[in-house]
């Protein structure tokens, strides 16, 4: 089930809320999982399985490691859980990969499994990670009520794209949260925000890059402008599905932490990574990076440990070449800025966006190519090393049917409008004014959305295919 979709803006929340709200605090939790369940059968129902497995085993392993936390077994525990849960993952996800790499090797012809990818999989196989590790750190003691961490592992608003959200953030959370009107109204907001992000911006974008893929009459200006609408279809898309997966928490009572803050105004790609998909960055410093040793170690080690966690995370977005080569790509961009390049970055006032946006566009070319020829072509199309010419009519006329978006979406990208709205709203008359224009707005704009919806396609996230 889309969160884009009139089934659940009109149909599956407002059961679930009802259902929650008549529910009695001990039994809220309970209320969430089954909702949560719902949610995702609603879509897949023979994985539904698969993720109530992982769960248990979750479950079972976190007890039995801090049961034998002080004894040896409770590393053997740990491993066992960490071996399984990634069994699921790399089953589902990688396994075709592999064979497929195989028989490139050794020139065999292993059949492929061709399984579908469950859908949200990345996302609760590294939560169920983390809640272990931590338990096995003593960072968290471990949950005793299997509803409540099955909720937690389940929780529909993150579910299927993220953020990843860690058992240490909304622990107590579990057990006790407030609920209030104006934690209901900033949900409602943050989630409406986030749908519009998607429908009226991300799917514009898709229909921008679907009509240069199909033309043949392509410029290296077109190839530059789908260059930047992938981008920008991608943050507004991810970004969406993290506002309206905060916004929904926060109608429950959870607080979730911040998965973007606008990374196109960053200065480096060192910082653009510290606001870009947060939740994984951060997941992967603290559970791959520092175990590996981090930075505190030999310098070889160091880079070696940089190169290690960024390849993997190029392939945990996908079971792909073009995937792992993002990562390294990205990992090479921070080694030398590490090395070298960063001090002189935070002197330069506008050519680090610069470099920093030509990066990002560069490492989004190679995100979206299936293969190296792919690659190659739209790389050869956006330098003029093609038979593309500068301009044609055909991108003319994409272009000023598009322009309004690409404003709206540069604007968008930057805490322009935040700032506008927080300056407004130190004053009384300001503060009047949005008081009053804010529910008009927001209301409008779901209705516009709710129009779209109706009469448009099936646009599913773009981020569910990572």
């Amino acid at each position: 089930m889309l969160f884009s979709s009139v089934p659940f803006l009109y149909y599956f929340i407002p059961s679930a809320l009802l259902l929650y709200l008549l529910a009695p605090k001990i039994l809220k939790n309970a209320v969430l999982l089954l909702t949560s369940l719902v949610f995702y059968a609603w879509g897949e129902p023979r994985y539904v399985v698969v993720m109530l497995i992982s769960v248990v085993l979750g479950y079972l392993f976190g007890l039995l490691i801090e049961r034998f936390r002080k004894k040896p077994v409770s590393k053997l525990f740990l491993a066992l859980c960490v071996i399984s849960s990634l069994s699921f993952l790399i089953y589902f996800k990688y396994a075709d990969f592999f064979i497929s790499n195989f028989n490139a090797a050794t020139g065999l012809s292993v059949p492929l499994l061709q399984i579908a990818l469950p859908v949200g999989i990345s996302f609760y196989t590294f939560q169920i990670l983390s809640y272990t590790v931590d338990v096995y750190r003593g960072e968290v003691g471990a949950q005793k009520n299997p509803i409540n961490l099955a909720a937690y592992i389940t929780l529909f608003p993150q579910l299927i794209a993220g953020p990843i959200v860690r058992y240490s953030d909304i622990a107590r959370q579990l057990e006790n949260r407030t609920h209030t009107f104006e934690k209901t109204a900033h949900g409602i907001r943050r989630f409406i925000i986030g749908l519009g992000k998607k429908i009226l911006i991300a799917d514009a974008f898709a229909s921008f890059c679907s009509a240069f893929t199909e033309t043949d009459e392509k410029s290296v200006l077109f190839f530059w402008l789908y260059a930047v609408a992938f981008s920008l279809q991608i943050y507004f898309d991810f970004s969406g599905y993290s506002d309206m997966a905060i916004g929904l928490g926060k109608i429950f009572g959870f607080d979730f932490l911040e998965n973007f803050n606008y990374p196109f105004i960053a200065g480096s790609i060192t910082e653009f990574w510290r606001r870009w998909h947060i939740s994984l960055g951060t997941w992967f410093r603290d559970y791959v990076y520092i175990p590996l040793g981090g930075n505190r170690v030999p310098r070889w080690r160091a880079l070696f440990n940089i190169f290690v966690v960024w390849m993997l995370t190029g392939f945990w977005h996908g079971a792909a070449w073009n995937f792992i080569f993002w990562g390294l790509f990205f990992a090479v961009c921070l080694l030398i800025e590490k090395l070298w390049l960063l001090p002189y970055l935070k002197k330069a006032k506008v050519w680090n966006h610069i470099y920093v946006i030509a990066l990002v566009l560069l490492s989004f070319a190679l995100f979206a190519s299936e293969d190296m020829n792919a690659l190659a072509f739209q790389l050869r199309g956006m330098f003029g090393l093609s038979d593309a010419p500068l301009i044609s009519a055909q991108t003319v006329y994409y272009l000023r049917s598009y322009a309004v978006v690409f404003v709206i979406a540069l604007i968008g990208s930057t805490p322009l409008i935040k700032k506008t709205l927080l300056s407004l709203q130190k004053r009384t008359v300001g503060e009047k004014l949005l008081n009053i224009a804010e529910p008009i707005v927001l209301m409008g704009l779901l209705l516009m959305m709710t129009g779209y919806l109706v009469d448009g396609s099936f646009s599913p996230f773009l981020y569910f295919r990572f």
